[in-house]
């Protein structure tokens, strides 16, 4: 890959009334490779059905009106998973790559593949670093623990990762104010997920679903609000402010009037 373009992450369907799907990330390359990148750090049921959904959306796009070969180009999901997903494979590797194939393990078609990244089986030290690919593994895992750029790690596409971070500017008002956020949405999720185990105990089953998604939501919400507040206060201006918290610059401008 020699270059991206980023694309508009929101899928909507065909019709309005269609279920749309937003990408974390949704990129093309210069040949028009489509690749959708997913970053999922709580488990959830069914992610292997929700991946092969969200491919369904860069291979319906690029029918042709009129005339049309069917010819496709080729779509990568790429999961960047902050949890074991398969905890009872074999292979515990933590890269697992998918393709179709046929009933003799052959490759049926190359123009589909899916890559999820297990975070949580990704253990090697500094020391142990063999590849670029590990390298970002590396750096992802351990953003957050950083106070330094590491030594293996001082190369010019590293080092633009730790400024977009921003790592070194948050102060410990910040960190906490970030820590706060993580906590109040795992005492959320934790609670939800009680009255969802109690309530299917009780058989009320209906209606549980859309509560869970509506206190995580508000639990995150709240969560992002503080730390913008916090940012705000410390004086990080609104273009890193939305770049780091993916909030739209209008909706940070509302929070400093408020």
């Amino acid at each position: 890959i020699t270059d991206l373009t980023f694309k508009n992450n929101e899928n909507p369907g065909e019709l309005s009334e269609d279920r749309k799907a937003i990408f974390d990330i949704y990129c093309e390359t210069v040949s028009g490779e489509k690749i959708i990148i997913e970053m999922q750090k709580a488990k959830i049921n069914f992610f292997k059905d929700r991946a092969v959904f969200y491919t369904t959306f860069p291979i319906r796009e690029q029918a042709e009106k009129g005339e049309w070969n069917f010819k496709l180009k080729p779509v990568y999901c790429i999961a960047i998973l902050d949890f074991e997903f398969d905890k009872d494979l074999k292979n515990k590797d933590y890269k697992n790559i998918v393709t179709l194939k046929n009933q003799y393990c052959e490759e049926f078609y190359d123009k589909l593949k899916y890559i999820f990244i297990e975070m949580p089986r990704f253990n090697k030290k500094e020391n142990e670093l063999d590849t670029h690919f590990e390298k970002w593994l590396y750096f992802l895992k351990n953003l957050i623990e950083f106070e330094n750029v590491p030594g293996i790690l001082k190369e010019a596409v590293f080092e633009k990762g730790f400024k977009v971070a921003e790592i070194a500017a948050l102060n410990k008002e910040q960190h906490e104010a970030y820590e706060k956020s993580l906590l109040q949405y795992w005492d959320i999720k934790s609670a939800v997920d009680t009255a969802f185990d109690d309530g299917k105990a009780e058989g009320i089953e209906q209606g549980i679903e859309q509560g869970i998604e509506q206190g995580i939501e508000k639990g995150i919400e709240q969560g992002k609000i503080e730390v913008i507040e916090t940012m705000i206060s410390e004086g990080f201006d609104f273009e890193t402010i939305s770049r780091l918290t993916k909030l739209p610059i209008e909706e940070i401008k509302k929070l400093q009037k408020n």
